[in-house]
């Protein structure tokens, strides 16, 4: 099956693999690259733990703590981020199941808002507010964005191979994402050719974006992890 993948480009190609080797034609369309932004640096304070909800996020907090901060414990909101964390020197990480939720859940069990205060390296667009989830338990959270997603257009080539056919599912990691796939695909009239394709989502937030278009069928992930995603594609 030739699959269309939507995630930023550094993801993508990992991914992309491991379908590969599953037998699986791969199309690789970002439709968010990510910027890290300059100027931003780490407040000094004496932080009891680092908070990322993305990869992206644990690689631009990578970018800006120095070798100390890298031994304060780091939450991280699934593997992914997890590892990512891990490849930037971090040496104290633990993941969650996949969502903010669950990372919300992680934090209380192991942290004391007695503790010290708590980082968020976020991005300019937030995927729910772990912030305000967190200081209802009585912590305290500093976040700061650290990086943006520019959204990106599909190019005509895959615009042309839905048109034809020639696509069989579409994996969507994020909301934002299957929103801009949702206005892209309308901008271009093609709803109506999605007939044949399945959509694979992280999870029923992502699969909302993408109500009345017109999928084949829209698979959602048992849990938001990438491993619960890939599970749902047929070999």
């Amino acid at each position: 099956m030739r699959l269309l993948v939507t995630r930023p480009e550094r993801e993508s190609q990992a991914l992309a693999a491991e379908l590969r080797a599953r037998g699986h034609e791969v199309t690789i369309a970002p439709l968010l690259s990510i910027r890290y932004l300059d100027g931003v640096s780490l407040p000094k304070r004496d932080w009891q733990a680092l908070l990322v909800t993305s990869a992206n996020g644990a690689r631009a907090l990578g970018r800006i703590a120095e070798a100390d901060l890298k031994r304060i414990p780091v939450l991280a909101v699934g593997e992914a981020s997890a590892a990512a964390a891990r490849a930037e020197g971090f040496a104290n990480v633990r993941a969650a199941e996949g969502d903010v939720h669950t990372l919300d859940a992680l934090a209380a069990r192991v942290l004391d808002p007695a503790k010290g205060p708590l980082f968020h390296a976020a991005g300019s667009v937030l995927a729910g507010d772990l912030k305000a989830m967190l200081e209802a338990r009585g912590f305290e959270v500093e976040r700061l964005a650290l990086y943006e997603a520019e959204k990106q257009d599909l190019p005509q080539d895959v615009l042309d191979a839905l048109k034809d056919g020639q696509i069989g599912g579409v994996l969507f990691f994020s909301p934002r994402t299957a929103g801009q796939f949702a206005a892209l695909i309308r901008a271009a009239g093609l709803p109506s050719s999605l007939g044949g394709v399945t959509a694979y989502c992280l999870s029923a937030a992502v699969a909302g974006e993408l109500a009345g278009l017109g999928f084949r069928t829209v698979q959602i992930a048992a849990e938001p992890s990438l491993k619960s995603l890939t599970a749902l594609i047929s070999a």
